[in-house]
């Protein structure tokens, strides 16, 4: 007599991925919309430079430039921190497209001001870069992700690495002076990785054959970090944009003087 308690059960008769068709299929998610204002709304915009602030260094720096103008905004509808309706805020959980007033050529800002869902990463860059705005050259400011980082970091010394498409690299090969996008700034180092949207951009620029560089600031929050990024946009970026209209450090909130991760030895 078999004895039921040590002998393998049979085999199921259905297959693991035969299983998946008593469940119901999910709904599909509504796809993200880009709304601009009435002035561009039937036209192609073509910036020359267009850059995407995800780190909290660069949305304080682009929300409190005041010479910019509101061309558009970025509805994510199944995020329910996306807010279309309000006035752009910092204390907002939206994405609004600026247009920098005080430059001789197109220069837009887009500014993110809430996480995009890994599973809509590649939506949302395919709306945003190709369709209805067709780049000369992107720049996307994020901030490194201590666990995708491999090496170490000092708390207290500001740093930036980047990354570059290949068509920008060709572009510096064959004219150092073609780009003086972060020239000095060190590539990312090797072995460690960037996801989410910036890594969704930067790739969405490689395979449309755009001139993309990601730029990734450490520490994530904090003063030192914003005047860090503050001053390679004056000197690489925009030398001839006025950035002294952002906001005086006295007013940065609490959240700007310490990062709860920073005070721990793990993160060092």
């Amino acid at each position: 007599m078999e004895d039921v308690l040590t002998e393998l059960p049979p085999p199921s008769r259905f297959f693991e991925e035969d299983l998946n068709i008593f469940i119901p299929p999910s709904p599909s998610l509504p796809p993200p919309s880009l709304v601009l204002s009435e002035s561009y709304a039937n036209e192609t915009l073509h910036p020359s430079l267009l850059i995407f602030a995800i780190s909290p260094p660069s949305l304080h720096i682009f929300h409190y430039a005041a010479s910019k103008t509101l061309v558009g905004t970025l509805i994510l509808p199944d995020s329910p921190s996306s807010e279309s309706t309000a006035a752009p805020s910092s204390d907002k959980k939206s994405c609004n497209i600026y247009a920098l007033n005080d430059t001789e050529k197109l220069v837009l800002v887009v500014s993110i001001q809430f996480r995009v869902p890994a599973e809509r990463c590649h939506a949302v860059s395919k709306l945003l870069i190709d369709e209805k705005i067709i780049p000369e050259k992107v720049l996307i400011l994020d901030s490194i992700q201590i666990q995708n980082f491999r090496g170490r970091l000092s708390r207290d010394d500001p740093v930036a690495y980047k990354l570059q498409t290949s068509s920008e690299r060709e572009v510096l090969g064959e004219n150092s002076e073609g780009s003086p996008y972060l020239s000095n700034v060190n590539y990312f180092p090797s072995g460690s990785i960037v996801d989410g949207l910036a890594a969704a951009l930067l790739a969405r620029c490689q395979i449309r054959n755009v001139r993309g560089t990601l730029c990734v600031s450490w520490p994530e929050y904090g003063k030192p970090v914003m005047r860090f990024i503050r001053s390679l946009l004056t000197k690489d970026v925009l030398p001839h944009y006025d950035f002294s209209s952002s906001s005086d450090e006295d007013e940065l909130k609490s959240i700007w003087l310490k990062d709860p991760l920073l005070d721990s030895d793990l993160y060092t």
